[in-house]
C-alpha cells in the first residue's frame, strides 16, 4: 500500500542525472553507481562465505561514513537527524558483525544472540531520526493527521494479523526467545507508523527526503518479507539482502545529494499529488477491517477479532471526524467565496452587486436614505504616486467613509472611486447630517506613501420618497452626487428640478442641429506615430464643436446627446467627408510626409444605418481617396450584438476599407469579437497604458494582446501614450504605432506636423 502511493521517481536516478556536469552531485552519483554496483555484485559471490559476509558488511559501513560526509559537506541545520541515521547504520552493521564471528569462527548459530541486540540497536536511532524529519518536514493540522491515523490503523491491523501476531504466537517456550520475536515485528510496526506520517502531508519532497522515505521503505519491506518467510518457510532470506543493500544505499544517497540541506515549507493541502495519495490511502484502510472478517486465518482466534474490532471502531471515530472537519472546512470556504462575491477585496467594503441587492430587499418595506460619493482628484495620486499609493489611499478613504456612517450603515464601494451609504430607516436629517460628515472627512489630507495628499469627493443625497424602484433610489443620488460635483458644494439632495437636466440635454440637441448648419464644428487630428524614430504613420480625425456664446464644448457632452437623437449619423458624415478631403490634400502636397492612413471613429448609431457603407463608398468615390487609405474605427460595444452592425463591417472591408477596434480589452467578450468582426486593427485601450510601466496586470495584458496581434496577423496601436516611460515600455513589448499627448494633442490640420518632435521619439 505505502510502495504504491511513493512516486515512483525515487527509485529512479534520472530525475538527477541532467545535474551530473555539476561538482556537487559527483560524490552523490559516484555513491549510487557504486552502491549499486556492490549490490549486484554481492550476489556474484560465493553465498554464505566470508568473502560475500565481509563485503556485505563493507556496504553497510561505508553507508555510515557516507552519511557523516554528506553532514559534514552540507551543513545541514539539523545535523543530530543525519548522525542518527548514522548510528543506526553502524549498530546494524555491528550485528552483522558479531553474527559472522558466531558462524565462521565459533561455527553456532544461536538465538537469540548478541547479534539481536545490535540489530534492535539500530532501530531506536533510525526511528528518532525519522520522527525529527517528519516534525520539521510535514504538515501538523488535523486534517493530515486524521489521513495518516486512519492509514496507519488499517495497515498496522494487517501487519498484526500477518505478520506480528503469527510471530507471537509461533515462537518456543523461552521468555527471551519470546520477546526477541516480536521486538523485531514490533519495531517494523513503529517504522509503519512513522512512513505512514511521512507519505501523509508530506511537505516540500526534495532529492534528498525523497531517497530518505525510498531507504526506510526498502528497510521496512525487507524486515517485513523477511518475517513471512521465516514463518513460512526455511529459507534463510538471502535473496531479500537486496533491500537491506538497497536500503544502505539509498540511506547515504539522501545525505550525499545537495539537497540535503534545504528545508522547504510544509505542503499546503492544495498540492493535488499530496491529495490524491491521502484520498487513495484513507479509502483503502477505511474498509481493511471489515474486509480482514472473509480471511481464513484472521478470525482464527479471539485476539485477532479484538484485533479487527477495535481498529473498525478506531476507523470509524476516525472517519467521523475526517467527515466533519471536511463539513466545517466547506462550510468556511463557502462562507469565504461567499465574502468574495459580495465585497470589494481592496478595501474590505461590500460591492455594487450587494449593495443593490440590499437596496432592492430594504426598500421593500422601509424608507431609505442613500448617500453616493465620488472622489474627486484621485486619478492624479494613481498618475503622481503610483497605482500602490493610490489603493494606500483608497482603502484609508474607505474606512474614513466607514467611521462616518451610523450604525447599522452599509458602506459599499460602487467601482473605481465612488461609494455608497445604504441608511434605512433614517430619516433625511441624519443622511444630511452623515453627508456634512463626510465632507469635513473627506477635506482632511491623508498620507499617502511618505506624502501627504488632499482627495475632495463629490456627494449627493437620495431618498425614496416617491421612487418607484430602488434604481430609482439610485439614481437619484447619483445624480444629486454629479450635480453636487458640477456646482462645488459639499454635497446635494436630489430634487425634481435636478431632472431638469434631461431637458436640457433637448435644448442641446436643437443646438447641435443648428451648429451643424451654422458651420460651428471643425475636425482636429491626432496623430498615431511609428516607434522608434517618432514618424507619423497616420491620424485619427476628432470632431470639437466651437459655441458662438459658451465657447468649446466637450465631445463627451454632446456626443452622447447626438448619438441618442440621431443627429450623429449627419454629423458623423460630415466629419469622414472633411477628414477624407484633407488626406486627399495631404498626399497630393506633401506625399512624403503625408499620414499613411486616417481613422475615423464611427458610432454605433451609424452602423445601424442600412445606407452607411454605402454613404462611405460615395465619400471615397468624390474625394478620390483610396480606400486603403481609410480607416473605420467602431468600439466593441458598437458592434457587441453582431447582426446589422457587423454585416456593414464586411461591407466596408469589401471596398478595401480597413476596420479598427478601439478601446480594446474594455469590452464584455473582447476575444470573441476576433472571430465574428472583420478586424485589421486593434487599439488597445489607455487603461492598460496608464500602468504600463509597473509590473501589474495591466502590463501582463499589454503584452498579451500584443502577442494575439502578432499571432492574428493584426495591427496593434496603444492609446493614450502620457509619458516617455510608457513609450519605452510599449515598444519593449512589441508595440510600433503609439498614440498619446506624449506625441501631440489633437491639432488642426495645418499645426500637426509642427507638433511631432525633431528627434526620435524612442531610443531603440
Amino acid at each position: 500500500m505505502i510502495a504504491d502511493s511513493y512516486p515512483v521517481e525515487t527509485l529512479s536516478l534520472t530525475i538527477w542525472l541532467p545535474k551530473c556536469s555539476d561538482v556537487r552531485y559527483t560524490l552523490f552519483i559516484w555513491w549510487v553507481v557504486a552502491g549499486t554496483a556492490a549490490t549486484i555484485g554481492y550476489y556474484l559471490m560465493p553465498r554464505d562465505g566470508v568473502a560475500s559476509s565481509l563485503f556485505y558488511n563493507a556496504i553497510g559501513f561505508c553507508s555510515a561514513l557516507m552519511i557523516v560526509a554528506g553532514v559534514r559537506r552540507y551543513r545541514p541545520r539539523r545535523p543530530a537527524m543525519w548522525y542518527l541515521f548514522a548510528a543506526g547504520q553502524m549498530a546494524s552493521v555491528l550485528g552483522d558483525l558479531v553474527w559472522n564471528y558466531y558462524v565462521f569462527v565459533l561455527h553456532q548459530e544461536p538465538y537469540p544472540s548478541l547479534a539481536d541486540a545490535w540489530y534492535l540497536a539500530a532501530y531506536p536511532p533510525l526511528m528518532l531520526g525519522l520522527l525529527q524529519f517528519v516534525r520539521c518536514r510535514t504538515r501538523s493540522d488535523m486534517e493530515t493527521l486524521v489521513d495518516a491515523g486512519m492509514v496507519a490503523a488499517g495497515l498496522g491491523l494487517v501487519f498484526w494479523i500477518f505478520v506480528l501476531q503469527p510471530t507471537a504466537v509461533s515462537t518456543s517456550a523461552s521468555a527471551l526467545e519470546k520477546v526477541i520475536s516480536i521486538a523485531y515485528p514490533a519495531a517494523d510496526a513503529v517504522l509503519l507508523a512513522l512512513l505512514t506520517r511521512m507519505f501523509i502531508g508530506a511537505g516540500t519532497r526534495t532529492p534528498s527526503a525523497r531517497l530518505l522515505g525510498a531507504a526506510a521503505l526498502l528497510l521496512f519491506a525487507a524486515d517485513v518479507a523477511f518475517s513471512v518467510v521465516s514463518l513460512h518457510s526455511g529459507s534463510d532470506g538471502n535473496e531479500l539482502s537486496a533491500g537491506w543493500l538497497l536500503s544502505y544505499v539509498f540511506w547515504a544517497a539522501a545525505a550525499l545529494h545537495p539537497s540535503m540541506a534545504a528545508e522547504g515549507p510544509p505542503a499546503t493541502a492544495a498540492d493535488t499529488g499530496i491529495a490524491r495519495g491521502s484520498v487513495a490511502l484513507t479509502a483503502v484502510s477505511a474498509v481493511v477491517a471489515p474486509a480482514m472478517l472473509f480471511v481464513p486465518q484472521a478470525g482464527a482466534s479471539v485476539i485477532s477479532r479484538f484485533a479487527i474490532a477495535t481498529a473498525g471502531i478506531v476507523l470509524c471515530v476516525l472517519a467521523f471526524v475526517r467527515t466533519r472537519g471536511l463539513i466545517r472546512k466547506v462550510q468556511g470556504k463557502t462562507s469565504q467565496l461567499e465574502h468574495l462575491a459580495t465585497h470589494d477585496d481592496l478595501t474590505g467594503s461590500a460591492n455594487r452587486r450587494h449593495f443593490e441587492n440590499m437596496l432592492r430587499q430594504v426598500s421593500m418595506y422601509d424608507s431609505v436614505q442613500v448617500v453616493y460619493l465620488a472622489l474627486t482628484g484621485f486619478k492624479n495620486v494613481n498618475d503622481e504616486l503610483g497605482r500602490q499609493v493610490g489603493d494606500e489611499v483608497l482603502g484609508q478613504l474607505a474606512a474614513r467613509i466607514r467611521g462616518a456612517g451610523p450604525g447599522g450603515a452599509l458602506v459599499a464601494r460602487m467601482g473605481g472611486d465612488e461609494f455608497a451609504l445604504l441608511l434605512p430607516g433614517y430619516s433625511a436629517a441624519v443622511a444630511d447630517q452623515v453627508a456634512v460628515r463626510l465632507a469635513e472627512v473627506m477635506r482632511e489630507p491623508i498620507l499617502g506613501g511618505s506624502n501627504e495628499v488632499l482627495v475632495g469627493a463629490g456627494i449627493g443625497i437620495g431618498d425614496s420618497d416617491g421612487a418607484t424602484s430602488s434604481a430609482e433610489v439610485l439614481r437619484r443620488a447619483e445624480a444629486a452626487m454629479y450635480a453636487a460635483k458640477d456646482t462645488g458644494e459639499p454635497y446635494r439632495r436630489w430634487s425634481p428640478a435636478l431632472d431638469e437636466r434631461a431637458g436640457e440635454q433637448a435644448r442641446l440637441g436643437a443646438e447641435i442641429r443648428a451648429a451643424l448648419d451654422g458651420g460651428q464644428f471643425r475636425v482636429v487630428y491626432q496623430p498615431i506615430v511609428a516607434a522608434p524614430e517618432g514618424r507619423m504613420a497616420a491620424v485619427e480625425a476628432l470632431v470639437r464643436w466651437e459655441h458662438p456664446d459658451r465657447g468649446p464644448i466637450s465631445p463627451a457632452y454632446f456626443i452622447p446627446v447626438a448619438e441618442r437623437n440621431g443627429l450623429i449619423v449627419e454629423l458623423g458624415a460630415w466629419v469622414l467627408r472633411t477628414a477624407c478631403e484633407q488626406m486627399v490634400r495631404w498626399r497630393n502636397d506633401a506625399a512624403a510626409t503625408a499620414p499613411g492612413y486616417l481613422s475615423v471613429n464611427v458610432s454605433a448609431r451609424q452602423l445601424a444605418r442600412p445606407g452607411f457603407p454605402q454613404t462611405v463608398a460615395d465619400i471615397l468615390t468624390a474625394t478620390g481617396l483610396p480606400p486603403a487609405c481609410l480607416t473605420v474605427e467602431v468600439t466593441e460595444t458598437a458592434v457587441f450584438d453582431g447582426g446589422h452592425a457587423v454585416q456593414a463591417l464586411h461591407q466596408l472591408r469589401a471596398l478595401g476599407v480597413r476596420i479598427a477596434l478601439d478601446d480594446f480589452g474594455t469590452g464584455h467578450s473582447s476575444l470573441r469579437l476576433l472571430r465574428t468582426v472583420p478586424v485589421d486593427i486593434l487599439k488597445v485601450d489607455k487603461s492598460f497604458v496608464d500602468d504600463i510601466t509597473g509590473a501589474g496586470e495591466h502590463r501582463v495584458i499589454a503584452e498579451a494582446l500584443i502577442h494575439v496581434c502578432e499571432g492574428l496577423g493584426l495591427t496593434a496601436v496603444a492609446e493614450g501614450v502620457e509619458t516617455a516611460e510608457q513609450a519605452e515600455v510599449l515598444y519593449r513589448l512589441g508595440y510600433r504605432l503609439l498614440q498619446g499627448y506624449h506625441f501631440g494633442r489633437p491639432a488642426a490640420a495645418n499645426d500637426l506636423h509642427r507638433l511631432l518632435p525633431a528627434e526620435p521619439a524612442i531610443t531603440a
